[in-house]
């Protein structure tokens, strides 16, 4: 999908200044400008179709309001823009794209789109938690449009909402952490300490969704083995690499083995520290040990969430005219809406037996013979 993304082309529009030129429109944003790499959150970006032709008057039109961060996280919101490209591959469908700066935004994108009549949006996509409150007022003043909510629920009749079991898929990694630190493992660039065995977990902004993450980690850690200790630190953002950094040094100072991220592209920085120190890192959301590649030799894993899944399917519905308004969709292990993928470059050297009780747990969660908390207070 490499190629594809950078085909993409972006219209650049400075924050609030931006947005409000646009609103005062009533077409949506245009497919024009410079190539645009996206990466800057303050930035409203716009995607053509992907095949470089003008979309007809049949095709399906959906706006992308990306999570705080924005694309080049190589994580949350670009496994939602992967769903969005292979849905315009599959389907015929024209797609435009946000990033807002702030939750203010949030707001006044989702409005730009469910306004706008050249073109006229059939599915707006709200990506992440923290746009369920915008669009609790959005919503109702837009019966008409459909609204797509991914990382929360709001029972509204034109929206669909799709959450994961991400506690679940954090057990996993949570006891592949605790398994690995109580042993002498080494694989690329990593080892473990043998003086210690403790393990932590970097969370991006600390908010009830991040503590699932947290809480699944350390119950799994804390059901694999009584010996491992889990340090936790929030770094405040989800774009701020060197604070995963800072917060991952500090840790792994202390002896930590392995770090588990749930902080988009704050996670970077954790990576950067495994690397620096020797150590492990786990990936969230998307496989990291293909989105950050040069990586890969400290990253044991990652805990995917298909949040790719949610987006395509709920394009193909609207494009198929069976859009699920007021559903509520829970993907979790049994779905495959959550796992654990083994690293790229070090998964292969993770020892058979360690990978034979992920699996055992595996089965027990999906079974209902394990119950994964979601507050690390109940852990």
């Amino acid at each position: 999908m490499a190629s594809d993304f950078d085909r993409r082309r972006f219209i650049q529009a400075a924050g609030i200044t931006g947005i409000a030129g646009l609103a005062g429109c009533t077409g949506g944003p245009e497919s024009e400008g410079d190539d645009g790499s996206g990466d800057d959150g303050s930035e409203d970006g716009s995607g053509d179709d992907g095949s470089g032709g003008e979309s007809g008057d049949d095709t399906t039109n959906v706006g992308m309001v990306y999570a705080l961060g924005g694309l080049g996280d190589e994580s949350f919101n670009d496994a939602a823009q992967r769903g969005i490209i292979d849905a315009a591959e599959e389907f015929d469908v024209s797609y435009d794209e946000s990033q807002p700066a702030d939750a203010g935004e949030f707001s006044q994108f989702q409005r730009l789109y469910a306004e706008s009549t050249d073109p006229d949006y059939d599915l707006v996509s709200c990506i992440g938690f923290a746009q369920l409150d915008a669009l609790s007022e959005t919503a109702p003043d837009f019966p008409e449009q459909n609204f797509l909510l991914v990382d929360d629920q709001l029972d509204e009749p034109n929206v669909a909402s799709y959450q994961f079991k991400e506690e679940e898929g954090s057990f996993l990694v949570g006891a592949l952490a605790a398994l690995l630190s109580e042993q002498s493992f080494s694989a690329g660039a990593g080892e473990t300490d043998s003086d210690s065995t403790s393990v932590g977990f970097v969370g991006g902004v600390d908010a009830p969704l991040i503590r699932k993450f947290q809480a699944g980690y350390e119950a799994g850690v804390a059901y694999a083995t009584d010996d491992v200790d889990v340090s936790t630190s929030y770094v405040g953002d989800f774009a701020d690499p060197s604070g995963g950094q800072e917060a991952a040094l500090s840790m792994y100072g202390s002896g930590v083995d392995v770090i588990y991220h749930a902080a988009g592209g704050s996670g970077v920085g954790v990576f950067q520290a495994a690397q620096n120190e020797g150590r492990f890192a786990i990936g969230v959301d998307s496989d990291q040990s293909l989105t950050q590649a040069d990586f890969d030799d400290v990253i044991l894993a990652s805990m995917v969430k298909r949040v790719d899944s949610a987006v395509y399917e709920s394009v193909g519905n609207t494009v198929n005219g069976e859009f699920q308004g007021g559903s509520q969709v829970m993907l979790g292990l049994e779905d495959e809406g959550v796992s654990c993928v083994y690293g790229n470059g070090i998964g292969d050297e993770i020892p058979q037996e360690v990978k034979d009780e992920i699996d055992e747990i595996r089965t027990d969660i999906i079974a209902g013979d394990i119950e994964v908390p979601t507050d690390p207070d109940d852990v």
